[in-house]
């Protein structure tokens, strides 16, 4: 055993090492996943019993072939692996950090029969060695459990969720689902949620991740908004989100380009500065400050036609959406795209920063109509493909049983000034 307590301290050094939250906590799934494993007989799909087994982790410095060495396999056998299956796995590509297995034969030569590398806590690759050399991609048994979760905003809706020990990407998944109609930048106090989604567990216990959204209800100044996963045929099998009255959520340009940025400064033709003597300068932006690294994402799909520095607008990149719309993301920290490639919604594109003249990390936000910049918090955007009316009947029929669901989910006790409020937060 002390050899998995060398593998365990070995992750928690790296863990140690991070920090990035979201890459400790990986470590940390790994480091459960190298626990558990002496305790099952089978595993990826073979017999343990029948090998000597070996567990370890890519080490700075490790590479396939090396590893491969160590283990008598023969030259040829590694250079097939590299050559005939670099689409299933690419030798160059392997991390370190990353759990691997070898399974080698019991006699006093030990040479290698099976490679097992883990790509993530499901996801894993099996280079068998053994006659022909071979490779190929598989999962392990996952276990969906549905969970149902409620919260009152007190500060911001990443709080009200991780206060209750929920991973954050629901979080995430939450604000996409609403991050056409919410903004999630002004949320008020006593703003509140109900999510239902499903999270996965490999051999029951280990927690895999949360899966997306499959309904929700939101609770904006004083407005209800429902959302209900459904695949829209009229989109080539897209899921989409559509509230209770089949109307889709979505529309053509998200709300804000960061997530939970805050609105600092509002596109505003009469601005009058002090630095400036008062005198009037236009601002044609819509500022959102948010730390310097923050991802930015595209608003819309479309084709960059500008990602460069110039002047007072320091890192840029602007996007034409089509004939009638454009958008441009002002001081970044760097652009992650070039001109002339095509972006999706929600693609990330840069990182916010500080270049240009700013007084502050944010992204100024400009939005073209014809040619024209305008306030896109004045425009009325269209909505995204609707749902095709002979699919309604079938949808209004799906979504009964499980708006009946959300309405029943109880919020969770919160400080209120008012004794009185709990029970109308809960009507």
């Amino acid at each position: 055993m002390h050899r998995y307590w060398g593998i365990i301290l070995a992750l928690t050094i790296a863990v140690s090492c991070k920090d990035d939250n979201g890459q400790a906590k990986e470590l940390a799934q790994q480091v459960q996943q190298v626990k558990e494993l002496p305790k099952i007989n089978e595993q990826y799909g073979f017999n343990l019993d029948e090998f000597a087994v070996h567990l370890d982790t890519v080490r700075n410095g490790d590479s396939f072939g090396e590893l491969m060495q160590k283990n008598k396999v023969a030259y040829p056998k590694v250079a097939a692996i590299s050559e005939r299956y670099r689409d299933t796995f690419d030798v160059r590509k392997i991390r370190v950090g990353k759990p691997y297995v070898i399974l080698k034969s019991k006699d006093t030569v030990g040479q290698a029969q099976v490679f097992i590398y883990q790509n993530d806590p499901i996801n894993y690759t099996v280079v068998d060695l053994r006659d022909s050399a071979h490779a190929y991609r598989s999962k392990r048994k996952v276990k969906y459990v549905q969970r149902e979760v409620s919260g009152v905003i007190e500060t911001s809706l990443s709080e009200a969720i991780l206060d209750q020990g929920i991973d954050y990407n629901v979080t995430h998944n939450l604000a996409n689902v609403y991050a056409w109609t919410i903004d999630f930048s002004r949320l008020q106090k006593k703003d509140k949620f109900k999510v239902i989604y499903k999270e996965k567990y490999i051999n029951d216990t280990i927690y895999a991740g949360a899966e997306p959204v499959e309904a929700a209800y939101f609770e904006h100044n004083g407005k209800p908004i429902y959302a209900f996963a459904y695949e829209n045929d009229s989109l080539k099998n897209i899921v989409d989100y559509f509230d209770q009255d089949a109307n889709n959520l979505r529309r053509t340009f998200l709300r804000m380009p960061v997530e939970f940025g805050r609105l600092s400064s509002r596109y505003n033709l009469n601005r009058r500065i002090k630095y400036y003597g008062y005198k009037v300068r236009p601002h044609k932006g819509t500022d959102y400050a948010a730390p310097i690294g923050t991802p930015i994402m595209a608003t819309a799909d479309g084709t960059v036609i500008e990602s460069t520095r110039r002047g007072g607008n320091g890192k840029y990149v602007k996007i034409r959406h089509n004939g009638t719309y454009a958008t441009q993301y002002l001081h970044m920290k760097a652009q992650k795209v070039k001109k002339g490639q095509f972006v999706r919604q929600g693609d990330v594109i840069g990182w916010v920063g500080m270049t240009g003249n700013t007084g502050g990390p944010h992204v100024c936000y400009r939005f073209w109509k014809n040619g024209k910049q305008v306030d896109p918090l004045k425009e009325e955007l269209p909505q995204a493909e609707p749902l095709n009316d002979s699919l309604k009947p079938d949808y209004f029929a799906y979504i009964t049983p499980i708006k009946e669901q959300l309405d029943c989910i109880i919020y969770p006790k919160v400080l209120l000034e008012d004794e009185d409020d709990l029970i109308t937060l809960n009507q």
